[in-house]
């Protein structure tokens, strides 16, 4: 929380906030309100009356929202956000993470159907504090109303094409970023520091809008879920974010997969004197209980339910809740891999039975 409002918060809480005030002009309050981040934004609006009547201010939540997701600022972006009620409602919508606990899929079932063409995507990458590539997607690439393949194959979003990482240097990452430096790529199989850094550093947003029904929502995990080392290459890091999405009741719940994968281009070994990481991939796909990835009309139906769905702040709620569906998950792979051996020896000993009974007959 920021210093300037440690003042205000005790003179608030004590109750005594209206003769505060009296010394200090609106114009004062206002300065120091945009100086907060968001959360602090929050509960400065919950002490008093004088400070949530400044904090409706939506210029405070305009600068909120464009130093947490620089995506958001452009004009574009902010007529946007305007159009849906504004960035106070953008940032309620979207700060806090989805927590559905439902896995029965129950839904309202009223939802609007809406189009690819709806569907707006805000990307933002940072690596700590520092922001390393953000973008708007209007729509979802290669794809119209007219599009009969979208709705029967498999839903993905690819944000990064292969012209646009040739190489894999258009989005770098280097030691001047904060990178961990590597010396040779022996080394990090064997001590994984770069995979460490990269694991618990990278933070990824993506917002999707829909400007049909006026609804934003973050399908990203505030930190990633994992990912894998040297692969498919030695070169290559896969690190996954995401979130748990309401589905249909025969589906009872689906994840949302949100893929970075970044390559080692240039490291000391090389003759380089800094290691440099390119981001090559980003994308996302919906995968369901059973692990199969759910095609486009489907997805649209789930996406429209995530707009809904409730959030949470609570990091450690919404965390055990994907670790409840990969249980879930896992254990319904386990119930199909028992059902499977089952079937496969009623079908050996089907077999075996058919040439005994063959044999007795002809010999």
């Amino acid at each position: 929380m920021d210093y300037r409002i440690c003042f205000l918060l005790p003179v608030c809480q004590a109750g005594v906030c209206i003769a505060a005030m009296a010394y200090l002009s609106s114009d004062i309050l206002y300065d120091i309100l945009r100086r907060l981040d968001g959360p602090s934004l929050a509960s400065a609006a919950c002490t008093c009356s004088s400070l949530s009547s400044l904090s409706r201010e939506e210029t405070l939540w305009e600068n909120v929202c464009k130093s947490m997701w620089p995506s958001t600022d452009s004009r574009d972006a902010t007529n946007l956000i305007l159009s849906i009620g504004g960035f106070r409602k953008f940032y309620a919508d979207c700060f806090p993470l989805i927590v559905n606990n439902d896995y029965h899929g129950q839904t309202d079932g009223g939802h609007e159907s809406f189009l690819p063409a709806d569907l707006i995507s805000l990307v933002d990458i940072r690596f700590g504090d520092r922001i390393i590539w953000s973008k708007v997607l209007w729509g979802i690439p290669d794809v119209n109303g007219s599009n009969s393949w979208f709705h029967s194959c498999p839903f993905r979003i690819d944000l990064l094409r292969d012209e646009e990482t040739e190489g894999g240097e258009a989005i770098t990452l280097s030691v001047s970023d904060g990178l961990q430096p590597v010396s040779s790529l022996e080394k990090e199989r064997k001590d994984g520091k770069l995979w460490r850094d990269l694991r618990d550093r990278l933070r990824l947003s993506w917002i999707i809008v829909n400007r049909k029904i006026k609804k934003a929502v973050n399908l990203s995990s505030w930190s990633s879920l994992g990912g894998h080392r040297h692969w498919p290459t030695e070169k290559d890091f896969v690190i996954r974010f995401g979130s748990v999405l309401p589905a249909r009741p025969q589906c009872r719940a689906v994840e949302c997969v949100l893929t970075m994968k970044c390559r080692v281009v240039r490291t000391e070994e090389d003759g380089y004197n800094q290691t440099r990481l390119g981001l090559t991939e980003l994308g996302m796909e919906l995968e369901d209980m059973e692990g199969s990835h759910v095609n486009g009309r489907n997805s649209m139906w789930i996406l429209a339910e995530a707009l809904r769905c409730r959030r949470s702040r609570n990091y450690s709620e919404a965390l055990e809740l994907r670790h409840m569906f990969t249980r879930a998950q896992r254990e319904l792979r386990e119930e199909k891999m028992r059902s499977d051996n089952v079937l496969d020896r009623i079908f050996i000993l089907s077999a075996i039975t058919a040439f005994l009974t063959f044999c007795y007959f002809v010999l």
